[in-house]
């Protein structure tokens, strides 16, 4: 009887088959690696029998299923050691080709142990041996399959944090347990991401094999797509239980994201209702207070309006969820109440949420619409909690604009120290864009012309012509022929002071001021 080590767990390692009289092995190479696991030995002749392994095996061959190339070779070994197999197994003569350099090296590079079958030794030997010690660790398995289990109960009883869920999950399961977004973000609170040396691990697609060297990678699934992945790499001071119980850890985690979805959509319910109201002006001060103060704003923090415009591929509940609760959708417009000190912060976690790669959206030329995906944000000045919104509606609808005209990320109210002085009344904006701008953009509309966005833009700039025409991505002739095109259809010199003035409230006009329209 093979004496195995840690007999209490009935682990046996590809050492133990070394040392045992009867199978009389022999490494052929990869001696680093004889330590390793083996939970299954299975004759396979497949040129690549990945798909159907789970890890930890113990693959043996005659040897048709060994290329004859070296190039060939070494590509079969690092296949199955990338596939988590513990070791090779190949019969003494019969169909083995010569083991080539290339082979031989990949295998003691890689700590992936060859060895070698005697010929009178019969395959099913070797796999009895295996099963025996496999059979011994069954009770600690199921054991282990019970105790995830329970699990779901403490997520329903609510007495435990994320974290402290999975690190029992660890304790019981024998693996160091990682938790990421297919973007490599975080999933769960309190479970830390795979560091940079394990990332490399999570696949690109669902449909790839669980088993990756020392452990196993499997999806965390939702109604509709893929939530993310756990991670879980073989504690070496444990007894790992297998894929099965990894695969019911990463149920658990798709239930604890399942509720805390559940638990956001419930909040952001209630947040824009409140806001809502307070849009509309129906509640009283002491009702706001109470009620900002359990949406999880801070008490007597100022606070500020922001409306946002995504992009048009843009997601609104990505943009949402970065927001937190108090965010109400109007037609193409988001509304979200937000503290003062935070709003720059959460308004970039919106964008870059919304943006290819996680990376925050370049700004569109100016003058353009926002560029797909990109978000476009405008922030009101600072009020107390219970405050009318009403100014700061306005407040922030002008500044909304002026960011999307811009091509900026987020503007502020007040930034535009222009705009602040322009009227309220509709009549008067109109009648001013009407006189000043009026040829202008209709030689725009019929031509399909760029007057009015190179002009803003070059004021923008200061005149600086060469900076100007970067940002348009334009030649600088260019730029200075149509600025002079627009002075001869306005009919305002932009080298005097009171035309360049008038010019200058116009357009801030048409890019929409407070209570306009």
């Amino acid at each position: 009887m093979l004496r195995y080590v840690g007999d209490t767990t009935g682990v046996v390692r590809v050492e133990d088959l070394l040392r045992s009289p009867a199978l009389q092995l022999r490494l052929i190479a990869g001696a680093a690696g004889v330590a390793r696991r083996v939970a299954w030995a299975h004759v396979s002749e497949l040129s690549d029998p990945t798909p159907w392994l789970s890890g930890a095996e113990m693959i043996m061959s005659i040897g048709l299923a060994v290329p004859r190339d070296p190039a060939g070779q070494r590509t079969y070994l690092e296949r199955l050691d990338d596939a988590g197999v513990s070791c090779l197994a190949l019969s003494e003569g019969l169909s083995v080709p010569p083991l080539s350099e290339d082979f031989l090296t990949a295998a003691e590079e890689r700590g992936f142990p060859v060895v070698e079958v005697p010929l009178p030794v019969p395959f099913i030997a070797v796999s009895q041996e295996v099963a025996w010690a496999v059979q011994n660790n069954t009770s600690q398995r199921l054991n282990a399959q019970l105790q995830v289990f329970g699990a779901v109960q403490w997520l329903a009883a609510g007495t435990m944090s994320t974290g402290e869920i999975f690190a029992r999950l660890e304790r019981l399961s024998g693996y160091s347990l990682y938790a990421c977004t297919p973007r490599l973000g975080p999933l769960l609170d309190g479970v830390p991401v795979p560091p940079v040396e394990l990332a490399k691990l999570i696949p690109a697609t669902v449909s790839s094999p669980p088993t990756v060297p020392g452990g196993y990678v499997l999806p965390v699934t939702g109604p509709q797509r893929t939530l993310g992945f756990i991670l879980a790499m073989e504690n070496a001071a444990a007894a790992p239980a297998g894929v099965s119980v990894v695969q019911h850890i990463a149920t658990v985690a798709a239930l604890q994201v399942s509720m805390r979805a559940h638990e956001r959509e419930m909040l952001r319910r209630q947040g824009a209702e409140t806001l809502a109201e307070m849009l509309g002006g129906g509640l009283d001060p002491a009702l706001v207070r109470r009620r900002l103060t359990a949406a999880g704003l801070p008490a007597g923090e100022p606070l500020v309006l922001a409306v946002i415009r995504p992009g048009s591929g843009a997601s609104y509940e990505t943009v949402a969820d970065a927001l937190g609760p108090l965010v109400l959708r109007q037609q193409d417009e988001l509304y979200a109440l937000l503290p003062d000190a935070e709003a720059e912060a959460l308004l970039a976690a919106a964008a870059a949420a919304t943006a290819p790669g996680g990376q925050v959206a370049a700004a569109a030329a100016p003058g353009r619409p926002a560029a797909e995906g990109q978000v476009a944000a405008g922030v009101s000045r600072a009020f107390a909690a219970g405050a009318s919104l009403a100014v700061a509606r306005r407040e922030a609808q002008w500044a909304v604009s002026r960011a999307a005209a811009a091509g900026r990320p987020v503007t502020r109210y007040g930034d535009d120290r222009t705009g602040r002085w322009l009227t309220g009344e509709s009549a008067d904006l109109r009648a001013l864009v009407e006189d000043v701008l009026g040829d202008v953009i209709q030689y725009d509309r019929t031509h399909a012309g760029d007057l009015i966005p190179t002009v803003r833009t070059w004021l923008e700039h200061d005149r600086q012509t060469e900076r100007a025409a970067r940002a348009l991505h334009i030649h600088p002739n260019t730029l200075l022929y149509r600025v002079h095109r627009f002075e001869q259809l306005s009919g305002r010199s932009l080298a005097a002071t009171e035309s360049l003035t008038e010019v200058w409230l116009a357009l801030r006009t048409l890019a929409g001021p407070p209570g306009h329209g």
